[in-house]
């Protein structure tokens, strides 16, 4: 202790007080951090969705008849606005509306409904959902249509139908819905479109790498483009979310980390551009996937190998399970 006061007591005064100026600083940035993650998790809200139309705008929905997009659909259908309904199936899109108009009748609920297969990339789907909003006063796009890998699997043993369907579906479908519908809120000079991202966007993926990609694509599309239209007076924002109970995640009941969909899409429409920031025009909305977020940013980070590999490994085993229960499955049928 004495050789240690020896060396401080060496060290000139000026340097000490530079090295306590860095010290603070740098105490002080974490605190900073960690308050700016309670007060955006926890208290503020997010901007009000009346900034974008008042009752009866148009809000566009894709992949809309089922699990969280069918979940947006009613909770904007509650608050008031219209609906553009956009999935692959006809039939589940009719019984959605016909639902969706007989629970909001107060609300005098209207919706049109556009019945596409993304993975097919056909232009002119994208002409009949221009030509289906031309009349409408849309204010709001919910980019939720998307694909991800049947089970966890290695990028060689992919299938190449899963590959194009992936990035067909998740960047392309993304892309040219937004270009469709973008233009209509830049000329009203307001709006909002969120966008669906992935933890496997924000964290590399082994096993669901082409996944994985394709939502990190979109986390700095979504990026640039909201820099771009800004100024015009829409927001668009990348909705970060971990796993959610639905089809695509396999997943049947909730826990603390696996919410419901309409927990965790009550939690996007609330906290709208607040939430927890990985990036800029990004934002976790849900809380404990916030958390989970911010802790291993915060000790490990994204990019580190050893969060990298670990993610591998969790991979690896879902998948042998997966393969363990089709087997069992097959020789039950046998």
């Amino acid at each position: 202790m004495e050789a240690i006061r020896s060396f401080v007591a060496a060290i000139p005064g000026p340097v000490q007080a530079a090295l306590a100026a860095v010290g603070a600083l740098y105490l002080g940035s974490h605190v900073v951090n960690y308050l700016g993650f309670l007060l955006n998790i926890f208290i503020l809200s997010g901007t009000n969705l009346r900034k974008y139309g008042k009752k009866g705008t148009w809000a566009v929905v894709t992949g809309a008849s089922d699990g969280l997009g069918k979940e947006f659909a009613t909770q904007l259908a509650s608050k008031g606005f219209n609906l553009v309904l956009v999935s692959r199936t006809q039939s589940k899109l009719e019984d959605l509306a016909a639902k969706l108009e007989s629970k909001y009748a107060a609300n005098n609920l209207q919706t049109k409904i556009l019945a596409m297969d993304y993975s097919q990339d056909n232009n002119n789907d994208y002409k009949r959902l221009a030509d289906l909003v031309k009349d409408l006063d849309v204010g709001i796009l919910i980019n939720n249509v998307g694909q991800s890998h049947s089970i966890p699997v290695s990028f060689v043993e992919t299938e190449d139908s899963e590959l194009q369907n992936i990035v067909t579906i998740n960047c392309l479908g993304t892309l040219k819905t937004t270009k469709t519908i973008l233009p209509k809120l830049i000329a009203r000079k307001k709006g909002l479109v969120l966008t669906m991202g992935s933890f496997g966007g924000w964290l590399p993926t082994p096993y669901l790498a082409t996944y994985s990609g394709s939502k990190a694509f979109l986390t700095h599309w979504n990026a640039s483009l909201a820099a771009e239209v800004q100024p015009s007076g829409v927001d668009t924002y990348l909705v970060l979310s971990y796993l959610v109970v639905s089809a695509m995640s396999k997943v049947r009941r909730p826990n603390l980390l696996v919410p419901k969909p309409d927990a965790f899409v009550r939690s996007a429409l609330s906290k709208v551009g607040r939430g927890w920031q990985a990036m800029a025009y990004t934002y976790t909305p849900y809380w404990t996937h916030a958390t989970m977020q911010w802790l291993l940013e915060s000790t490990l980070g994204i990019g580190s190998r050893l969060a990298i590999q670990n993610n591998l490994k969790s991979h690896q085993d879902i998948r042998r399970r997966a393969l363990r229960k089709a087997a069992r499955e097959a020789n039950k049928s046998n």
